[in-house]
């Protein structure tokens, strides 16, 4: 068996061709959709980021802000500038870009962002509402997982789900809106990290397995079930034959003789977490100026 391949390249223009329809009648509304990307210090990773994301906006209709704060700059700053952005009526989405320089209190940054303001999902108002059922904004990541679960024709209900990473900006919401009450969750879900015993009897007993831990190709075919689904967030450089190159958190040459599909690093869950980015900003420009938006991304 060799598995048919998820193309996330493909899916997140299916989903920027949704947004931007939807910016465009946003527009006719005399709403133009603004998101607010700020960025601390130089890092040379996360200026790309922004880069892209900028972009991304651009292609589909949405007004991008660029808000730059010297890296030596004391944390102040940074809430001063968010807190604009928060009382600011133009804009409707912020992102603050991650890693921060290590004056700056991540958690605190977090909670300072608006919560209907919070396109990242992160803040704990939003994370509470997921939880509930009743989110506002998904996080980027998660959300992606699953449309690229819904166009892999994977139904969701019954299944036996691993996910490989507890982190609170994917492993837990997606393992969340996974187990919850509609048509692309009802799964069981195991969580698994790096305490759990005997990772691969875990990852076997799947029908589908999301890897998110951050380790390079730890997940390889023998921990599969035939024809089980994965889907790979990891994005790791390592350094092989002399030369730098992106692996994801599977396998993937050994994986791909054993699962039934899986989803590609890159081009597979990367394209779609900026894709979903996009869905929480027309998302957000609606419930800030109170206009329906009637987007489903998944």
């Amino acid at each position: 068996m060799t598995a048919d391949i998820i193309d996330g390249d493909a899916v997140a223009d299916a989903v920027r061709d949704d947004v931007a329809t939807t910016a465009e009648s946003l527009s006719a509304a005399g709403v133009e959709p603004t998101l607010a990307t700020v960025l601390m210090g130089s890092d040379p990773a996360s200026e790309t980021y922004v880069s892209l994301k900028q972009d991304d906006c651009a292609e589909v209709g949405i007004e991008a802000r660029d808000v730059r704060i010297d890296g030596d700059a004391p944390a102040s700053e940074l809430y001063d500038a968010v807190a604009e952005l928060n009382d600011d009526p133009d804009v409707h989405g912020v992102l603050v870009q991650q890693p921060l320089p290590d004056q700056v209190d991540d958690d605190e940054v977090v909670r300072a962002v608006d919560p209907r303001k919070d396109v990242d999902g992160f803040h704990p108002e939003n994370l509470g509402r997921l939880v509930r059922g009743n989110a506002r904004y998904v996080p980027c990541t998660p959300l992606g997982v699953q449309r690229l679960l819904a166009e892999a024709g994977v139904d969701t209900a019954g299944a036996d789900v691993v996910v490989v990473g507890r982190s609170t900006i994917v492993g837990k919401p997606l393992a969340t809106r996974l187990t919850t009450k509609n048509d692309s969750g009802n799964a069981t879900v195991t969580v698994c990290h790096s305490r759990t015993d005997d990772l691969a009897a875990k990852t076997r007993a799947a029908d589908v397995v999301v890897a998110a831990v951050g380790v390079p190709e730890l997940v390889d075919g023998s921990m599969l079930a035939e024809g089980a689904v994965v889907v790979d967030v990891g994005i790791n450089r390592v350094e092989r034959d002399g030369e730098s190159t992106l692996v994801g958190d599977v396998d993937y040459e050994s994986a791909r003789e054993v699962a039934g599909a899986i989803t590609p690093v890159p081009g597979g869950v990367g394209p779609m977490t900026r894709a979903m980015l996009l869905v929480n900003t027309v998302r957000a420009a609606g419930l800030v100026e109170g206009v329906d938006v009637a987007l489903e991304a998944v």
